[in-house]
């Protein structure tokens, strides 16, 4: 038994081999111009605006900016919880109950 392939018929006749067609072309990238609806944030508009910028990059480049935009909302969010909210009353002194 043999694991040789066998050749063609066309090749095994000298016949020159047909041509093969041209390499797949992908299309050039394209916006999908999805509508984005300003939250009034700018952090977080800016990070949404920058989206775009995947547009014009092929499939591979894109999760380089989605990456990057997430980690940009995620630090906003993580902003928001830093933040101080507004002071606490001040707590009465055990000092200050007169009778």
């Amino acid at each position: 038994m043999s694991d040789a392939v066998p050749e063609p018929a066309a090749q095994e006749r000298g016949a020159a081999p047909e041509p093969q067609e041209a390499g797949y072309e992908p299309a050039a990238p394209a916006p999908l111009d999805v509508p984005r609806t300003p939250t009034g944030n700018a952090e977080v508009d800016a990070r949404l605006a920058r989206l775009a910028d995947a547009d014009h990059l092929a499939t591979d480049g894109h999760v380089e900016v989605y990456e990057d935009v997430h980690r940009g909302l995620r630090d906003a969010l993580t902003a928001l919880d830093a933040r101080p909210g507004p002071p606490a009353p001040p707590s009465p002194s055990p000092y200050d109950r007169r009778s």
